[in-house]
């Protein structure tokens, strides 16, 4: 499936930025069974200083300086991404690397965060959906599920400082706090996953489409390799998201994050579409 993907972030200011430095998680990546043919991040006003490189996770990073003035702020990503079925995804990598995960990287993403740390809560709640479900894969479907079913998908109660703790005690939020759960639950088990920033197709019967969204990818051993779990939703990745980007938890992936002098009262507003192409 390829996909023609806008992504436009609007901050607008209600007293001029001085001064600007943010950094944007916003051009994605290529993964196995993710192609990006193309992408183009337009930012105005034209930073006086922009930095393409490479984080520590292997995302797109870049960095803008604005040191002029201004009033808004807009970032629009514009993308051609193709992306594979899991069974076409699996046949590619079958042997390969992108199947396979080095000791560093299942250490990295078993370790716990500020905002995936586990309480006595998480800890009951993952043993107790996690009983009698087999292999690392049956866990991330009975997990997935148990976390579907006991959430109340809720914009507006959580914001991106909301921990998994926080997140379960209320059973509400949205996808970011789906996720975080998920993976505190994963990672009391011992069971190495990440969190994945990316999008959803648009006009699909799901919550977290036409804006930014994110799920739970979990290593589940050298057959099946990295499968991707979207809690929100309660269904296994397939060729209806886009990656993004990941990390161990939303800090490291924010879409945008900086710091600004001035500027008064700001709140963005995100607008995403991603919509199939009828021909290739």
């Amino acid at each position: 499936m390829i996909y023609d993907l806008t992504h436009r972030t609007l901050y607008k200011y209600s007293e001029p930025s001085l001064f600007a430095r943010h950094l944007l998680h916003l051009l994605p990546r290529t993964r196995s069974g993710q192609h990006v043919r193309e992408a183009c991040l337009r930012i105005l006003p034209v930073p006086d200083f922009r930095f393409e490189e490479i984080d520590y996770f292997g995302n797109a990073l870049t960095t803008i300086v604005l040191v002029a003035p201004h009033d808004m702020l807009e970032i629009t990503l514009r993308a051609v991404i193709e992306v594979e079925a899991p069974a076409a995804r699996n046949a590619t990598a079958a042997g390969g690397r992108a199947c396979g995960a080095t000791a560093a990287e299942i250490a990295e993403f078993s370790v716990t965060t500020a905002l995936t740390r586990a309480d006595a809560a998480i800890a009951a709640f993952a043993h107790d959906a996690a009983a009698g479900r087999g292999d690392a894969f049956g866990v991330g479907l009975a997990m997935m599920q148990a976390i579907h079913e006991r959430f109340t998908y809720r914009p507006g109660v959580t914001s991106v400082a909301t921990t998994a703790a926080a997140a379960l005690a209320r059973r509400e939020g949205v996808c970011q706090d789906y996720a975080h759960v998920m993976l505190a639950a994963l990672r009391v088990l011992g069971l190495p996953c990440r969190y994945v920033s990316g999008w959803l197709r648009s006009g699909e019967a799901t919550r977290g489409a036409e804006q930014s969204h994110a799920w739970v990818s979990l290593w589940t051993g050298p057959g099946r390799g990295w499968v991707d779990f979207d809690p929100t939703n309660n269904i296994v990745v397939g060729c209806e998201h886009a990656t993004l980007a990941w990390g161990r938890d939303f800090d490291d992936v924010s879409p945008v994050r900086g710091v600004i002098r001035g500027g008064g009262q700001h709140i963005p507003t995100v607008e995403v579409a991603m919509q199939p192409r009828t021909s290739s």
